[in-house]
């Protein structure tokens, strides 16, 4: 193996408002150990990259645009949907990820993203090993959903978390204005196929001072319809309207999902149609009532202009972590956050075996969710609040942010293969 050693970083599935600030961790925290890294290849859409030796040369950016990475949201290098198959049913992708990583003379690699990629880092670190080449394996964490086991809290969470608690406040606003003559309740989708950390968020929109009659399906209990129109209907009655937001995997009886559509990704995960429109037409039709429904989708997700400032914060301070751990020689590791005190809110960085985290989904705890299964605990509020705090705006131009698009120059390939998805 040659003496000069490059990093590999990749994003993974779903993107988020601080992906790229992990990113920007990564990349700025390698540029500093020059005698350990030489450079950090980037996967143009993810793994897919390292497959393909589509790989991206980060040296080609500026420190100023890496530094933008920080406040621009998406996935900078491209990421993808893509689950290599497992050890067990086949050897070729991983072995190709080898081959691609002892040609450019990769010995770190940085995966970020959520519990698919958990997985595939572990599986690298293993079958690395087995071939005799070895690549520290280092997982960065990231997914909306905030359902990785052992770390506190997942980057994208509380951006996601502050998005929703506060386009909840508002629109609860809109609809309470013009329940007398117009619409009486107002349903908003958001993500969480099995866990129900985003919905719960929702819950911080209401408070001592802002009265909002609030209704939260979790994916984590069954919908019981005709408890669920009981609360509609006195929520109605009392305050003049009623804000319902619903976990994207919601669902009733037999754990069969609101929305489901009966086809399934690239995971094996069923794809979900939409729950709220199912909701509101439950509604409509059991109380009459006039229904405007929406899904925040990508907009959560992409809303950097709305991020939290503590979620920038540990992103950035999980990839910086990860490099520092790569090359204290760890591998198969994850960098987590810890959270020591939640007033004042104090946290710092901890470290997680991947053998223990890859396919563990970390769901909503009961004691967050209220007795009758439609809103937060105080328990609850106290975990969500501090995650939510703080602004870290974009950089504005003529009215709008500016974020920096880069310009992603490919590395000279050196493989005379091709490798067919």
């Amino acid at each position: 193996m040659a003496t000069v050693k490059n990093a590999f970083y990749a994003q993974s599935g779903g993107v988020t408002a601080v992906i790229n600030a992990s990113a920007c961790g990564v990349i700025e925290t390698a540029r500093q150990y020059p005698h350990e890294i030489t450079n950090v290849y980037a996967g143009r859409n993810g793994i897919i990259g390292a497959l393909t030796e589509d790989l991206i040369d980060t040296r080609e950016e500026s420190a100023a645009d890496i530094a933008s990475l920080r406040y621009t949201p998406s996935g900078a290098f491209g990421s993808c949907r893509f689950k290599l198959q497992g050890l067990e049913d086949s050897r070729v992708e991983y072995e190709r990820l080898i081959e691609v990583f002892k040609a450019h003379n990769i010995a770190y690699f940085f995966y970020n993203g959520g519990g698919d990629s958990a997985d595939t880092c572990h599986k690298v670190s293993q079958i690395s090993a087995q071939m005799a080449y070895p690549i520290h394996a280092i997982h960065v964490p990231k997914t909306v959903d905030n359902d990785l086991p052992i770390t506190d809290v997942c980057p994208g969470f509380g951006s996601v978390a502050k998005y929703i608690a506060v386009a909840t406040r508002e629109a609860s606003f809109d609809v309470c204005s013009m329940a007398k003559t117009s619409t009486k309740i107002f349903v908003l989708e958001v993500m969480g196929r099995h866990a129900g950390w985003v919905a719960a968020a929702a819950g911080l929109a209401a408070d001592e001072y802002n009265r909002i009659p609030l209704i939260i399906l979790f994916p984590e209990l069954e919908l019981k319809q005709e408890d669920f129109m009981r609360k509609v209907e006195a929520n109605v009655k009392e305050y003049g309207y009623c804000s319902i937001v619903v976990a994207e995997g919601a669902h009733g009886p037999a754990g069969k999902f609101l929305a489901e559509q009966g086809t399934h990704d690239a995971f094996g995960h069923a794809q979900l149609g939409g729950a709220a429109p199912v909701v509101a037409n439950m509604i409509k039709a059991a109380l009459g009532y006039k229904v405007h429904w929406a899904v925040a989708d990508y907009l959560q997700r992409a809303a950097r202009h709305i991020a939290s400032k503590t979620d920038v914060e540990q992103a950035y301070a999980l990839g910086k972590a990860a490099v520092e751990m790569a090359i204290a020689g760890d591998n198969a590791v994850m960098p987590t956050v810890r959270r020591i005190s939640d007033e004042p809110y104090v946290w710092d960085i901890g470290k997680a075996k991947l053998e223990d985290v890859a396919n563990v989904e970390k769901r909503l705890p009961k004691e967050f969710i209220t007795a009758d299964g439609f809103g937060i605990t105080e328990a609850c509020r106290r975990y969500l609040q501090p995650l939510i705090e703080g602004e870290d705006y974009p950089p504005y131009e003529k009215g709008l942010p500016k974020y920096v698009i880069l310009k992603n120059k490919a590395v000279k390939k050196i493989l005379n293969t091709t490798f067919k998805l």
